[in-house]
């Protein structure tokens, strides 16, 4: 069979190659198409019960996750050099495209009484910057103001925050870069006016940028990848024909993989910005096995087509098991309900198998017009260093096997043990570095507010008009004092601060008075008052009460809806501290009279986290299972596939026992390891094996002269491919990103 498809291959290489061209063509069109993906739910699978609640709150509620805050701290912030641009900026970004509300200390608003039309008027607390005695007026009025303790400012601390809402139909976009981008050069310009540091953070903010840095690694690493490799393979071979032609298989790969995102509505996420340099490093042990054998079987028959014809007779079908067996092994995440997942799982899967067509095709193609092989590059098939390397190894096999099982099962106990210490745990700004800027901006608003994570909690009273009953805002009330007492959550934000807003400027602004009515009667003379008077609002006061007095209840006033930001904490305390909270939650609003609902970004990226999680360990497992299935009907041995269970599981356990001696975590970035590992032990496993099988049959041999055989065989291409793979994922040492 190999043999008439090697005919094949040869014969009508010239149309094989126009087509593969023109393959590529169409393809690298829509590698140009590609866009980044800015989704932050897509690991979470749709019938979540999280994600449905997640997506019921945005349908009631709208985006939780379109705040950035820009933060300073200074002592002089009331003081015309810096009040006067700092007014400046919430100006400028109040006018960024895309923008729709800038909340800041110089647009704070109060309430005014009118007595006459029973209504509150809202009045803009703005400064007149002339001169420091109305700088000094407005900031004791202000600070009379309870309503903007913890949400603007920190008076412990003197650090103070600029709130920027911005579109919601933006956020999943392009169009958001240039929006974080303006922000980002009007930070700056304040910056060079006061010289003061500015710490800008927030969902939109924290995800653009590492969108961006994530793109530029793609990059990075897919250039040093190809550039390393190219290297290493002029070092062994000597051939410059060879090192084009694996490049140029690698190269049309990546574009197919690319294409394929984009012809598959697919964006590039944290897990596919992984496929192409990942296709590199799996695609080059592709063309290494079959230059070797070319050069091999050259070096024997001195013909040129014959030794192509043979190389694909021998080795297409090993590549083919060792590129199967990989897709595979990717390929079983599309069987998750994870999108992000399955994106990666199918467009891995595919282009690997894309990967064993295009080497099979193009390497005996191209090698088919150049000259045959010239002496110097054959001559590291003799190199003495690989092989007496060969013949140690040999040595070792049949001299030192206790030696080497004992080693081996010291490194698995050693390993065992490293895993009872493995830890799960990530955070939403995970894989930085603690010097990052976007990460220090991240614990300056920690420190000062708590933090800026979204965490949203809705009571549903099951009746309509429910939440205006004065026992269920003094319930909300005595969970928005519970919540202010964990370190953690930051100043929580719901309706009963627009009411005790409006119960202050009944009481003509008098700061005690900053409460929730203290009975029915009280109430009915201060609910009149809630109608502002929208003709003498300002636009920034009217979008605050708006929001106030209508964002955080829903259209029937039957659900209420309290905002707080909050630390990345991780997904390891996370879920204790909601735990904790859930408990003192049901005291306060008992099922089944009321339906309390955590949810928010910060929940869906924990749920998000623990699926991949467990979806890749599920998945590994399960491609385990596939994979040795499909060696048992390949080899029809339950010795061999009992030798290939041992030889893929060692390793596995290294790279777990490594990882808990190491202190690295389990999470995303770093689980997909253990699919790597499990992929290339097989290749390398399903390698040596094949052509075990091969020599076994080929000469009726013993099986001690039979496995030295194989040993010098396919040794070379071993420690080959074996040094490629470690210098092609060793660039992702250099990453931004410690995953």
């Amino acid at each position: 069979m190999w043999h008439a498809i090697a005919s094949i291959i040869i014969k009508y290489r010239v149309a094989l190659l126009v087509v593969l061209l023109g393959l590529t063509g169409i393809m690298g069109y829509y590698a140009t198409q590609l866009r980044l993906s800015y989704e932050f739910t897509g690991a979470v699978p749709t019938d979540n019960v999280k994600y449905k609640e997640y997506k019921e709150f945005k349908r009631v509620f709208g985006e939780d996750g379109n705040l950035v805050v820009v933060g300073i701290q200074s002592n002089d912030l009331f003081t015309k050099a810096v009040f006067e641009p700092y007014t400046h900026l919430a100006h400028s970004l109040a006018l960024i495209p895309n923008v729709e509300q800038v909340l800041s200390i110089p647009d704070a608003v109060m309430l005014a009484k009118d007595t006459a039309a029973k209504k509150l008027r809202i009045v803009p607390l703005r400064a007149l910057t002339a001169c420091q005695t109305s700088l000094d007026s407005f900031k004791q009025r202000f600070y009379s103001l309870p309503f903007y303790n913890g949400f603007l400012y920190n008076r412990n601390t003197n650090a103070y925050l600029m709130a920027v809402r911005i579109n919601k139909s933006v956020i999943n976009s392009d169009q958001r870069i240039e929006v974080v981008k303006a922000i980002l050069d009007n930070t700056a310009y304040f910056e060079t006016q006061t010289h003061l540091p500015v710490h800008v953070s927030g969902l939109p903010l924290i995800r653009t940028q590492m969108a961006r840095r994530l793109q530029e690694e793609m990059k990075l690493f897919l250039l040093l990848s190809f550039v390393l490799t190219a290297l290493i393979l002029t070092f062994f071979f000597r051939s410059f024909s060879a090192v084009l032609s694996s490049m140029l298989v690698v190269a049309i790969t990546v574009v197919w993989s690319m294409g394929t995102m984009t012809l598959l509505g697919y964006k590039i996420t944290l897990l596919t910005a992984l496929i192409p340099p990942l296709l590199v490093v799996i695609g080059i042990p592709n063309c290494v096995y079959l230059l070797n054998r070319y050069h091999a079987e050259y070096k024997r028959t001195q013909s040129k087509m014959r030794s192509l014809l043979r190389m694909v007779d021998r080795m297409g079908v090993v590549t083919l098991f060792t590129n199967l067996t990989a897709a595979i092994g990717f390929g079983v995440f599309f069987f998750t309900k994870s999108t992000l997942l399955q994106e990666f799982g199918l467009v891995a899967g595919l282009n690997i198998l894309a990967l064993f067509a295009i080497s099979l095709v193009f390497i005996p193609a191209f090698f088919s017009f150049l000259p045959p092989p010239k002496v110097h590059h054959i001559s590291y098939l003799e190199s003495n260093i690989i092989n007496k390397s060969l013949a140690r190894i040999w040595h070792w096999v049949f001299s030192h096997r206790i030696w080497i099982y004992g080693f081996s099962a010291l490194a698995v106990v050693l390993s065992l043990w490293g895993v009872t210490k493995l830890k799960k745990n990530s955070h939403i700004v995970d894989d930085l570095p603690q010097s990052d800027v976007v990460l220090q901006d991240l614990r300056f608003f920690e420190a000062n507010f708590k933090g800026v994570m979204p965490l949203e909690i809705v009571i549903d009273c099951h009746k309509k008009n429910g939440v205006l009953r004065l026992e269920v805002l003094e319930k909300l009330d005595s969970l928005t004092a519970m919540l202010h007492n964990y370190s953690q959550i930051g100043r929580p934000v719901a309706i009963i601060d627009g009411i005790k807003f409006a119960r202050q400027a009944y009481y003509d602004g008098d700061s005690s008075s900053y409460a929730l009515p203290t009975s029915l009667l009280e109430a009915s003379f201060i609910v009149p008052y809630l109608r502002t008077n929208n003709a003498t609002a300002g636009g920034n006061g009217n979008t605050l009460m708006s929001r106030l007095l209508l964002s955080f209840v829903d259209s029937n006033k039957q659900k209420a809806r309290i905002s707080v930001g909050m630390a990345d904490i991780g997904t390891e305390r996370l879920p204790m501290l909601l735990d904790t909270l859930q408990t003192k939650i049901n005291i306060l609003f008992p099922k089944p009279k009321y339906t309390v609902t955590c949810t928010g970004t910060s929940i869906t990226f924990l749920e998000g986290n623990k699926f991949i999680v467990h979806s890749l360990r599920d998945s590994i497992i399960f491609a385990f299972i596939i994979i040795f299935g499909f060696m048992l009907l390949a080899f029809r041995s339950w010795q061999i596939v009992l030798i290939s269970v041992i030889v893929n599981i060692v390793p596995l356990l290294l790279t777990a026992g490594l990882m808990g001696w190491l202190n690295i975590r389990i999470k995303p970035s770093t689980v997909l390891v253990f699919s790597i590992a499990l992929g290339i032990t097989i290749d390398v496993t399903i390698r040596f094996l094949v052509s075990f099988k091969q020599e076994l049959a080929r000469r009726d041999d013993s099986i001690a002269n039979t496995v030295e055989r194989t040993i010098n065989d396919t040794g070379l291409s071993i420690l080959y491919t074996s040094l490629i793979l470690i210098t092609g994922f060793g660039v992702f040492a250099l990453s931004h990103f410690d995953g």
